[in-house]
């Protein structure tokens, strides 16, 4: 009886670790499609890449959150891919993954419900599981509400996101209805995504780019605006200047076209602008640290956040001093800015490497700090102050 008793005992505490987080599935991609069709449930597609610093945080601190974990695991299949290895490749390809983490929600013929990126808090991440979850989604498509004249604010923007990739001119379609009835001030997501679906002058939106400048200024300063009206207006060449079987960006084609256009200087900002949001996603870092010195030169003209993106880039993948260096200022703006578990872990990361070891010790037991204050993993943090010892 004993030995029952103790079996049982051991079956729930596995039990318990299984539900410590989203219960992924360990199945193929076309099970885990079966197994949705079967239960009538959306599927929840975490795609990630094992270099991925934002990845490895999600997984760490919002995905064993209570609420995340129980909705998750109640709500959806779930299943998740590394993009570089295995079927994750061919994922990609078929939902046109670029960026790491990308959070797909799918039906069981496969298709994208909702589409989204990068790093969330537990609230927003939450907010975009139950948004994904509607049953008005269910029932029927993105494409036929929107040819049946659908202008809600909401479902413009998911649209875009979904179709971005798989079909950037219906999303594109989408961002004008979007912006044609947007009445409210710009918010910077707004901004964000006014600039991916502009590539000519001769694009609809670009009208609102010139009519509310004043707003988009408020929130990029008018130097970044600058660049980017300039990029506007090259953006057929910058599309031309680069093999997307290969990865090379072409810069000699680039700047015999672009420079009679809008002159050396801007040019090269475009061009380095380019490279910077292109090369982490193919895993070229050597090409990234150069592009990303080059446009960060004049951290005044960006925004804290973006600079620490690309410190956290460099605390993983650049071992150059000089390079670090550029980094570790970079960190300390984010940090200056408000203290975080993600921007101390960094700056104390991008310490060690440059050998200041009181520096990394202090950062890195503030980051820690932070994460258990805040309910957050701190296991970088520690595993950091362990190897300063």
């Amino acid at each position: 009886m004993k030995r029952i008793v103790s079996f049982f005992i051991i079956l729930i505490s596995f039990s318990a670790i299984a539900q410590e987080s989203i219960n992924f599935e360990n199945k193929t991609f076309q099970e885990i499609l079966a197994q949705a069709k079967k239960e009538k449930k959306l599927i929840f597609l975490d795609a990630y890449a094992s270099w991925c610093g934002p990845c490895k945080l999600m997984e760490k601190n919002v995905f064993p959150q209570k609420a995340v974990k129980d909705y998750f695991n109640t709500s959806f299949i779930n299943a998740h891919f590394d993009m570089e290895k295995g079927e994750g490749r061919d994922i990609a390809r078929k939902y046109g993954v670029r960026s790491y983490p990308t959070y797909l929600f799918l039906n069981g013929d496969g298709e994208i419900v909702m589409k989204n990126y990068g790093y969330m808090e537990e609230g927003p991440f939450l907010a975009f599981a139950k948004e994904a979850n509607n049953p008005k989604l269910q029932n029927t498509s993105y494409k036929e509400l929107f040819a049946k004249g659908e202008s809600d604010p909401e479902f413009l923007l998911n649209m875009m996101k979904v179709y971005s990739d798989s079909d950037y001119e219906l999303a594109k379609k989408a961002s004008e209805r979007f912006f044609e009835k947007k009445k409210d001030p710009l918010t910077r997501e707004d901004v964000g995504l006014l600039l991916y679906f502009l590539k000519s002058p001769n694009d609809p939106n670009y009208k609102v780019f010139t009519s509310r400048k004043d707003e988009i200024v408020k929130i990029m300063s008018a130097d970044v605006y600058q660049q980017f009206d300039v990029n506007i207006k090259i953006s057929k060449i910058l599309e031309n200047s680069l093999d997307q079987k290969t990865g090379v960006i072409n810069d000699d084609y680039f700047y015999s076209n672009a420079i009679p256009l809008v002159g050396k200087n801007d040019a090269e900002t475009a061009l380095n602008r380019m490279k910077v949001l292109y090369y982490p996603n193919i895993g070229n870092f050597t090409d990234y640290e150069k592009a990303a010195l080059q446009y960060y030169k004049n951290a005044d003209l960006f925004d804290a956040e973006e600079l620490l993106k690309a410190a956290w880039i460099f605390s993983d993948h650049v071992t150059n001093p000089a390079s670090l260096k550029e980094a570790e200022n970079w960190a300390e703006r984010s940090v200056m800015k408000s203290e975080t578990p993600e921007n101390t872990y960094i700056l104390a990361k991008i310490y060690s490497k440059l050998g200041k070891k009181d520096q990394a010790k202090s950062y890195a037991e503030m980051s820690r700090h932070l994460a258990e204050a805040q309910g957050k993993d701190a296991a970088l943090a520690t595993q950091l102050l362990n190897n300063l010892k």
